[in-house]
């Protein structure tokens, strides 16, 4: 299924059947390269905390494996975003801006590719966030970013969500290979994009945002 540009989507991570976290977003274009999204900053969100309203990131895995959780709503703090989900792929490309509003860099997030969905009224596509991810600067310098936690959860296959850990790092490479060389999404594609006036005004959840998983 396509998504036609200017359209209200909800961008989802979704873990063994549990919902992540939930970004809305308006479609750019939507193609054979793949679909690209627009996050305007102060947007509604919502991720997984515990009970007790703490996130993913802020406990040992080990803790959070035996803890209650709900799906908490705040506000994106981030700056404005592209988000590029190239079609089959299992990463999707972000574009960042500085507060100026020009290009800063690109975060490769590696996942399992989107699973798209279309109810009438709301849409989005739910991906399986796999945690490593890769940023790559301006100038295509880049790191790896987040292989601690990677690390730390693996240790834990019964509860975690990635059961192929090389795969994932294969990726990473894969794409780095492609930043290194100045291939597209990497080509500046997109490094000067500049919403519709409209488009700016941060996004509410829509009624739907927290339907079962599609995957």
């Amino acid at each position: 299924m396509r998504f036609e540009p200017g359209r209200l989507v909800v961008h989802r991570n979704v873990r063994r059947g549990r919902i992540g976290w939930v970004r809305p977003a308006r479609v750019v274009s939507d193609d054979d390269r793949g679909l690209l999204l627009w996050v305007p900053r102060g947007s509604e969100v919502a991720s997984e905390t515990t009970d007790a309203g703490v996130g993913m990131r802020a406990i040992p895995f080990a803790e959070w494996i035996v803890s209650g959780y709900r799906l908490t709503p705040a506000r994106w703090q981030g700056p404005p975003l592209l988000k590029f989900l190239p079609v089959g792929a299992a990463h999707s490309v972000w574009l960042f801006q500085d507060e100026q509003g020009h290009f800063a860099h690109w975060y490769v997030n590696l996942e399992e590719h989107g699973v798209r969905w279309d109810d009438g009224g709301l849409a989005g596509v739910d991906v399986v966030d796999q945690d490593l991810d890769v940023l790559i600067h301006a100038d295509r310098r880049w790191a790896w970013k987040d292989e601690d936690e990677f690390a730390e959860r693996l240790d834990f296959p019964e509860h975690y969500w990635v059961p192929d850990p090389d795969a994932v790092w294969a990726e990473g490479k894969r794409v780095i290979a492609r930043a290194e060389a100045g291939d597209f999404p990497f080509d500046g594609t997109w490094c000067d994009f500049v919403p519709p006036v409209e488009w700016t005004a941060p996004l509410d959840l829509p009624p739907g945002w927290d339907r079962p998983p599609a995957r």
